[in-house]
């Protein structure tokens, strides 16, 4: 295999607090990386690197591991252009606009699925983002949550199945039928699929008791859970995540002290979806209570045609830095090692020997720009598993 050193780094992110500089970030000055077929196997002071057979003067650039989106809803057709003008002129946001995309979403090819899904996918690599994970949750049969599934699978090994995004409109007079094919028929062809299981716990979609079944039933398939949890009201979701072990407890916007605790003393991640509350107008999620708390954060984009139809992790962490009391630095960890134990991956969200080669190159001096320089495209290179790719 060939070997590639990147050379003259201003600022490496290498999220190992025993390298570098000793925080969290681990920075390294006028720094190196060294890739070797799809890994990382050096990291240092640039005048130390190796000898190799490719080198790139980054030429005082920051390079930071590539973004880890840990929530997105990708498998959908059509828009809800209409919907976000309406909330922009002042009607509330509620879950039940899922129901338009799920009308298009049924409606779709999977050729055009498929399509939608690259097209975001290269819009987030563009901007940094390396790894994803994404959900089903737009068709809500068995059939169509199936087809999801197969569909993310062609780009993602983060697959994640989410029948219970609300009850489905064929159910609206039987909720309880609904469960029972959620956690029934549609968990039998789905779970072959997915790796993870997760529901919308939320009023207006899935109450604690529904969401305990359909998580403990995914469970009992091999399915690890995730959940949607407090966002748009005070709620049992975290408490829940929290009980069953679950990776992540999303969105984590109205939190009681007792569910702060709770993520604080646990090993469930908190991973806030800034992007929902710009394109909602809600209540920022408070980071800077779940951090002090002890709480480990993960930041994403919940990319979907509703709520939030961002694919810019950049944004969302300018967004974390200025609306939800994050530091630069946390942001950025939250935004790459958050997002990789928020999928329970240890060969991403850094930069150190033995991880996968992700990185991306700033045209700045310092990951601080991201957020200092709010809007800005400035991510210059992208490698992915050690192949350039932007």
């Amino acid at each position: 295999m060939t070997t590639t050193a990147v050379t003259h780094i201003a600022s490496l992110v290498t999220n190992d607090p025993s390298l570098g500089n000793g925080t969290p970030l681990g920075l390294t000055q006028d720094a190196a990386v060294v890739i070797e077929g799809d890994r990382i196997v050096w990291t240092g002071e640039s005048s130390k690197a190796p000898a190799t057979d490719n080198v790139l003067d980054a030429a005082g650039r920051a390079v930071i591991p590539g973004f880890v989106d840990s929530h997105s809803h990708l498998v959908f057709a059509g828009d809800r252009t209409q919907e976000f003008n309406a909330r922009m002129s002042g009607q509330p946001y509620r879950a039940g606009g899922i129901r338009t995309t799920v009308a298009a979403t049924r409606a779709a090819t999977d050729e055009e699925l498929s399509a939608n899904v690259a097209r975001y996918l290269a819009e987030a690599l563009r901007q940094g983002t390396t790894t994803f994970e994404t959900k089903s949750g737009y068709g809500l049969t068995v059939e169509d949550e199936a087809r999801a599934l197969r569909i993310a699978g062609r780009h993602t090994d983060e697959v994640t199945y989410l029948g219970a995004h609300i009850v489905s409109p064929d159910y609206a007079d039987d909720p309880a039928g609904y469960v029972d094919l959620v956690t029934g028929p549609m968990l039998e062809a789905c779970a072959p699929h997915a790796r993870w299981i997760d529901v919308f716990c939320e009023q207006g979609a899935f109450d604690g008791d529904q969401a305990r079944a359909i998580l403990t039933a995914g469970l009992a398939k091999g399915l690890q859970p995730r959940i949607h949890a407090n966002q748009l009201s005070y709620g049992p979701g975290v408490q829940l995540a929290v009980e069953l072990g679950a990776a992540s407890a999303d969105h984590c916007t109205h939190l009681t002290d007792a569910d702060v605790d709770a993520l604080g003393q646990g090993s469930t991640v908190a991973t806030l979806l800034p992007g929902a509350e710009f394109s909602t107008r809600a209540t920022w999620p408070d980071a800077r209570r779940l951090l002090d708390a002890g709480a480990t954060v993960a930041l994403s984009t919940d990319c979907n045609p509703g709520s939030s139809f961002t694919s810019s992790m950049p944004f969302c962490v300018a967004l974390a830095v200025r609306d939800m009391g994050m530091t630069p630095d946390e942001a950025i960890w939250s935004a790459t090692a958050g997002g990789a134990a928020a999928l329970r991956r240890t060969d991403i969200g850094r930069i150190t020997p033995g991880a996968r080669a992700d990185l991306v190159l700033l045209d700045a001096p310092s990951h601080v720009h991201l957020a200092y320089r709010p809007g800005v495209p400035l991510v210059s290179a992208v490698w992915r598993s050690g192949q350039r790719v932007v």
